[in-house]
């Protein structure tokens, strides 16, 4: 018997009734649409963006406050502790695993402390060029987690592009690792981060975090730390910053193929409300979908 696709949730009338709504009464749609997310301190104000010529001062949720990591993992630990929250797949046969929404928690909190026993702050930059490994997903919430703010750069990019990025952002810590493939071609990251390091000319990068899987990794700089030697000692004992909605989350860069690529800043409200509002009616997302990303963290569709 052929298998019938389950029906859409979110129906062509729906999205009319919604449309409809945010165009005739704006801030009482995206007040709503906020309430998707837990907040420290609830907002009052929903929208803030005055037509002004040539001017971009736009807020969201500008006076509440909030924390992205707890609203992607803490949350749902509540309910959901032991519920899969991550499934991974490697570039081999059998290099595979999953993560639990508390194990999650467990691993994004010792990296967060990991990273603050460096010196990594709120409002400090932390560059990720990695693989689309777990500990890429963990560092970005281990960021949010105590206000850093995280820029993922594609793991396929040169060492210049990276150079690029790091000269701009002046990150106080990159995370990277030795060595991955990518279609079959070794990907050499740890010499790729030494090469743009010179390259970029910027003493701002403080350590460089090696997260090791082959077991390659020959430590060539005072710079560099094992991620597992310095993430796996810490405690998971790491409360979740409160953040205003306007504060930075991460920085992404664009390709650079019309320019130099520039650095766009997403805030942590409106970037999670919107995040959360498309996935669920874009993807028809329900309780115990999986959802596969094919798209690399490096870019935003990722």
């Amino acid at each position: 018997m052929p298998h019938s696709a389950p029906v859409s949730n979110f129906s062509i009338d729906m999205y009319h009734a919604m449309y409809r709504e945010s165009i005739t009464n704006p801030e009482a749609f995206w007040f709503k649409q906020g309430q998707r997310l837990d907040w420290f301190k609830p907002y009052t104000i929903a929208k803030n963006a005055p037509f002004e010529p040539n001017s971009i001062n736009i807020k969201w949720f500008e006076d509440g406050e909030l924390n992205a990591c707890y609203n992607c993992v803490d949350r749902h630990v509540e309910k959901h502790a032991d519920k899969v929250a991550i499934i991974y797949e490697g570039n081999e046969p059998g290099r595979n695993g999953t993560l639990t929404f508390k194990q999650l928690q467990d691993d994004v909190s010792k990296c967060a402390n990991g990273l603050k026993s460096l010196g990594v702050r709120k409002g400090d930059r932390v560059v990720i060029y990695l693989p689309m490994i777990p500990e890429a997903a963990i560092t970005m919430l281990a960021c949010a987690r105590i206000g850093a703010i995280h820029c993922v750069v594609f793991g396929g990019f040169s060492p210049e592009s990276l150079a690029t990025r790091i000269a701009d952002c002046t990150p106080k810590l990159i995370v990277t690792s030795e060595t991955s493939y990518r279609g079959g071609k070794p990907i050499h990251f740890k010499e790729n981060v030494e090469k743009a390091l010179a390259f970029a000319g910027t003493d701002s990068v403080e350590k460089v975090l090696i997260v090791s899987k082959t077991g390659s990794w020959q430590k060539t700089s005072e710079k560099e730390i094992s991620f597992s030697g310095l993430v796996d000692e810490q405690s998971t004992d790491c409360p979740c910053e409160p953040m205003n909605a306007e504060d930075p989350l991460f920085i992404l860069y664009t390709s650079g193929s019309t320019g130099k690529p520039k650095g766009l800043v997403h805030t942590t409200g409106g970037y999670l409300v919107y995040a959360a509002m498309t996935h669920e009616h874009v993807f028809d997302v329900r309780e115990n979908d999986v959802f596969w990303c094919t798209a690399d963290v490096g870019w935003i569709t990722g």
